[in-house]
């Protein structure tokens, strides 16, 4: 049994609850701190996810990719609902099957269904804005610092999800739709995830709505830069390939999340 756990059935026991709380997110948390390393291998995710499911619907069948896309998701959200706290490897993996998934959701919606990426965009926006209504509502709370019951962790995931579908159809609607291309998008988007990093440091921004705010733009600033890189010359792209793009991520975040798992250094209340 580990320290934290110890303590906190201590605390528990002898009617102490001073710390009780910040013990519990240690023992029960199932989200990493947010650290530069957080961020960093949210990209990567990103950008990842773009180019993965670019790569799965041009090899396979896109009905089969997409199956085998819905099919890792349930997998690795089941594997990371079954665990008692957070894992790197399970988490992360996780991410990496909600943004192929999520990129294949947008993607669907627009070249499948034909819908227009702005009414796609708008869509997936207020599905999030009704979870995170919903999400407060029954919670009182939209802070990943509190992600240690199942209800919130399913929040946290339906959120996520609704996150990386939002992203997509945003980057690609400005790529495309507006004519920016992927690495005028890219730039553009840099600057605005600095905007609610800015706000929070300089004018007191809250932290909930700052994390969100960058947490919602990571997905169309990773998607632009690696839709730049993988995609062919006459796309917009330098054509270095998506699956390439995808390979050289993929190492990419496999270092990172090899590395926090030595170093625990994602573990919340450490």
């Amino acid at each position: 049994m580990n320290k934290s756990l110890l303590r906190y059935q201590r605390n528990m026991a002898s009617g102490d609850h001073s710390g009780t709380t910040q013990t519990l997110i240690q023992v029960m948390g199932k989200v990493p701190r947010v650290t530069v390393y957080f961020w960093i291998i949210k990209l990567l995710t990103t950008g990842m996810g773009e180019t993965t499911s670019d790569y799965l619907v041009h090899q396979l069948n896109p009905i089969i990719a997409v199956a085998l896309g819905s099919i890792g998701l349930a997998i690795t959200l089941v594997l990371q609902l079954s665990v008692r706290r957070y894992v790197a490897w399970i988490y992360w993996l996780a991410v990496v099957m909600v943004a192929i998934f999520g990129t294949m959701a947008a993607d669907v919606i627009h070249i499948g269904l034909g819908i227009p990426y702005l009414l796609s965009t708008a869509f997936f926006a207020v599905t999030l804005a009704v979870i995170f209504v919903i999400w407060y509502v029954s919670e009182k709370t939209l802070s990943i610092h509190s992600i240690y019951t199942r209800r919130r962790e399913m929040f946290y995931w339906a959120t996520v999800m609704a996150t990386f579908a939002l992203g997509t159809a945003t980057g690609d609607m400005t790529a495309t739709t507006l004519g920016l291309g992927y690495f005028s998008s890219g730039v553009l988007f840099t600057v605005l995830i600095a905007l609610p990093a800015l706000g929070y440091w300089l004018l007191g921004l809250n932290e909930v709505l700052a994390f969100w705010l960058a947490y919602i733009l990571t997905r169309p600033l990773g998607a632009s830069f690696a839709d730049w890189m993988g995609r062919a010359h006459d796309l917009g792209g330098i054509g270095l390939g998506t699956g390439q793009v995808s390979l050289g991520l993929a190492i990419l975040i496999v270092g990172f999340v090899s590395y926090l798992t030595i170093t625990r250094k994602d573990i919340q209340g450490k």
